[in-house]
């Protein structure tokens, strides 16, 4: 029925010859004979955390040192020298870094606010792998004026979880020869096996911004980041552990005042809530929480919905965040070099996709009774299980959510797993919906991806086809990206607690870069030159073509981080259904349209105190023409204080049907820091469309490790009409009690 498949992985599999020079390096990097490793010592006296190395125990202790570049000038020694060393006393690993500066003036810092970001200052990493499989681990963050940053990793970043938090101190000081930080972890804090004998993975990297230079002490390939931990080095040394209980109580009180558009009178909002995580063993973590309330969740950003599809919002509530990496499903990693502001998910299928849970498709919140999660290790095998229950509202019965993962550990760097994914109505044995799905991710040679799944959905009264499958190969090193895949999904397949962008379809994706670095280009200031191309083409169960986007085009990054791309990008899209791009507009008429339009981005570096990004769209669009403008500017005068103002506007000019029209989205972000565990933040957007402006004010006040003080305004009126105003305001406190 479906005959393109093949033809897309033949000509990847061509296209992987070209692949063969870069492996006899990275195999030498991974050797085990050339693997690095270092020896923590133990202290009698904890050192002071106060960035200043001068304890008798950082001159005691085995440096690490000799760290070697990644970028740009991969396999070379790094420009500047860091020393690291490591020492532990019964209930805390200390790490100390001394990065050393020939110019100690130029080291930037741009912000201070908790999970900052690395690649845009001065900044080093740790990478922790404690259980030494060579594929999870912890990540801490910090930057010359001691912000924290945390993240946990699983399958060597194909799942990254930034919004992962834990309970630990950091401090950093400038210094003449440049600066140093200290670290002070808790081993409670980690998952780990105890016992004799076991050590752990570890690796560190530095960036040193005004160089765009990215070093590691393990040398990693330009290709990856620190979490690619199969490239870590040993840390030795440590004396048998015992990971405690590990309990953590975390009671919540909240008081607001709800005014919904239109309304006349608030209403109060009295409530508590209890979160319980305790270590069932010391790899797996049991999750309790009872009446969770998300209303503290930063606000989501709007955006123009120029498809007939819906659009994505990224989940930003914490009970679903940690740990999230488990219930990920069937997606080939994608490593992102440049990250852009506006890149766009390029998921077609999310088998689990948790804003389903607890949140309308507007983004409503429908109250949750509780739930339980479980998730960690067993031994070769990682598991995850959550279970939810919904309150009844006046338009839904109580629901159930449950999602159940496991996934085991194969060869050296490859897994095979599976999920069941379920939404039961209760009261109703034929109101339910579920999908079941197996997974594998085999990965040889360290760059050569395969990767697939297969699943089923089961939904009463649905006779139609309830299978969807996927099958993708790439290979990515410093020098060239080569990927392709072929996906199917049924017409009847059906996913309620998963982000399905469109069903009846077999979708065919290729992408191909080259990116080198020449020295003689890096001489004169670009770092690279990128031409790359990528098509998504989809087909009708009768191998029509039902549409088809094509990207071609060449990016170019300079030195100092900031890009230029032009894409070249025909479309074609055929429709049987009319849709609206705006209600107030007429449909598109079914038919096959074709349309050329082209693309081009800039961004500035965005290490400076000025920066901005623009993203340009112009040609055809469906039976007219389009103009779209996304444009940003972002100003942090110091480390405390941010503003960042955005504006997309798009102009649409429409043959058949006869229609014009504008729509112009503009927001602005500005947030102020007042030290490491204090911030305000607000949000203001206005859409000229819907005629809509929504303001979201934040205030944050961690009081103490992984307790917090919320103070949360929120704001939305429609100014045209003759409406109250929406209001809201909620005062949250949390407090962590640990056993």
């Amino acid at each position: 029925m479906f005959s393109r498949p093949a033809r897309v992985l033949g000509l990847l599999t061509l296209l992987l010859a070209f692949a063969a020079p870069g492996r006899a390096q990275d195999r030498a990097m991974a050797s085990a004979d050339t693997r690095r490793s270092l020896t923590a010592v133990e202290t009698a006296e904890p050192p002071a955390i106060d960035g200043i190395l001068d304890e008798s125990i950082w001159t005691r202790a085995e440096p690490a040192t000799d760290f070697v570049q990644a970028d740009p000038l991969e396999g070379q020694p790094a420009t500047e020298r860091t020393e690291v060393r490591v020492a532990f006393d019964r209930d805390f690993l200390y790490i100390a870094a001394r990065c050393l500066d020939s110019d100690p003036s130029a080291v930037i810092v741009n912000e201070i606010r908790k999970d900052f970001i690395p690649r845009e200052q001065d900044a080093f990493e740790v990478l922790l792998d404690t259980f030494l499989d060579r594929r999870n681990g912890f990540v801490f963050s910090t930057n010359a004026a001691g912000a924290r940053a945390d993240t946990q990793i699983a399958n060597e970043g194909r799942e990254v979880n930034t919004n992962w938090d834990a309970v630990w101190w950091v401090a950093a000081r400038r210094n003449a020869e440049g600066w140093a930080a200290e670290f002070k972890i808790p081993f409670k804090t980690l998952r780990f096996e105890g016992g004799p004998g076991r050590g752990w993975g570890i690796n560190f990297a530095r960036r040193i911004r005004r160089k765009n230079e990215v070093t590691y002490w393990s040398p990693v390939s330009r290709a990856f980041s620190i979490h690619r931990a199969s490239s870590e080095g040993d840390l030795r040394g440590l004396p048998p552990l015992d990971p405690g209980r590990n309990i953590r109580v975390k009671p919540y009180a909240l008081d607001g005042a709800t005014r919904p558009v239109g309304g006349e009178v608030f209403d109060n909002d009295v409530s508590v809530g209890l979160d319980v995580k305790m270590g069932v063993t010391p790899s797996m973590a049991l999750d309790l929480t009872v009446n969770p309330d998300f209303a503290q969740a930063e606000a989501d950003e709007q955006q123009v919905n120029l498809t007939q599809f819906s659009l994505f919002f990224p989940e930003k509530r914490e009970f679903f965040l940690e740990n999230s990496g488990i219930f990920y499903f069937g997606d080939i990693p994608r490593n992102a070099r440049q990250p852009s502001r506006f890149r766009p998910p390029e998921e077609d299928l999310l088998l689990f996709f948790s804003r389903r849970i607890g949140l309308t498709d507007t983004g409503e919140p429908m109250p949750l009774y509780g739930g339980v999660r479980l998730t960690g290790r067993a031994g070769a095998y990682g598991l995850g299980l959550m279970t939810l229950q919904g309150e009844e509202s006046g338009v839904r019965p109580s629901e159930n959510y449950t999602v159940a993962r496991v996934r085991r550990d194969v060869l050296a760097n490859s897994d095979v797993g599976a999920i069941v994914v379920s939404r039961d109505a209760s009261g109703s044995a034929d109101d339910f919906n579920r999908v079941y799905g197996l997974d594998a991710n085999f990965r040889f040679f360290r760059y050569f991806n395969v990767n697939g799944f297969a699943a089923k959905s089961e939904t009463p009264g649905e006779t139609r086809n309830q299978a969807t499958g996927k099958l993708a190969i790439g290979w990515e090193d410093s020098l060239k990206r080569l990927q392709a895949s072929v996906m199917h999904i049924g017409a009847g397949f059906r996913d309620d607690l998963g982000f399905v962008r469109r069903t009846g379809v077999l979708r065919t994706f290729f992408d191909w870069a080259w990116m080198p670095q020449p020295e003689r280009l890096r001489q004169r200031g670009i770092r690279q030159i990128q031409p790359h191309a990528r098509v998504f083409s989809y087909y009708s169960p009768s191998s029509d073509l039902v549409s088809r986007t094509g990207h071609a085009g060449a990016q170019i990054t300079w030195n100092s981080g900031a890009i230029f791309e032009y894409a070249f990008e025909p479309r074609t899209e055929s429709i049987t259904t009319p849709f609206r791009l705006r209600p107030d507009v007429a449909p598109i008429r079914p038919g096959r349209y074709e349309w050329t339009q082209h693309l081009f981005i800039v961004e500035t570096d965005h290490s400076r105190a000025f920066s901005g990004s623009l993203r340009f769209t112009s040609g055809g669009f469906w039976s007219g023409t389009q103009r779209n403008v996304q444009a940003s500017l972002l100003y942090r005068p110091n480390s405390r204080l941010v503003f960042d103002a955005g504006i997309q506007v798009s102009d649409i000019t429409l043959e058949a049907p006869a229609e014009q029209f504008t729509t112009t989205l503009v927001n602005l972000r500005s947030g102020y820091a007042f030290n490491t565990n204090m911030f305000l933040d607000s949000l203001l957007q206005y859409r000229t469309d819907v005629r809509q402006f929504s303001a979201n004010v934040r205030f944050n006040l961690i009081h103490r490790p992984l307790s917090d003080v919320f103070v949360v305004y929120n704001d939305q009126r429609y100014p045209d009409r003759n409406l109250t105003a929406g209001r809201a305001i909620i005062v949250k406190y949390t407090h962590m009690f640990a056993f």
